[in-house]
């Protein structure tokens, strides 16, 4: 049986994965055996699609932008 995860589970495990990367480094090596982790600029891309997905947009060229408007003097 196929276990389905929603964009908020993989958000979670996306920002355990960049978690791990902070604390324990991006690679490690242990006698003989070497462990790579996931590419850091590879998982704020999934994380930016995923929380655009969580919010219901789509991810674009204006992500992130704000518009002030300053009414008056």
């Amino acid at each position: 049986m196929e276990v389905q995860m929603t964009p908020q589970d993989m958000l979670t495990e996306v920002n355990n994965a960049i978690y791990a990367i902070c604390v324990g480094g991006q690679s490690y090596k242990i006698g003989s055996r070497q462990l790579n982790r996931a590419d850091l600029k590879t998982l704020y891309d999934m994380k930016n699609d995923l929380m655009a997905q969580v919010a219901g947009t789509t991810p674009g060229f204006l992500d992130d932008c704000f518009v002030a408007i300053f009414d008056g003097r």
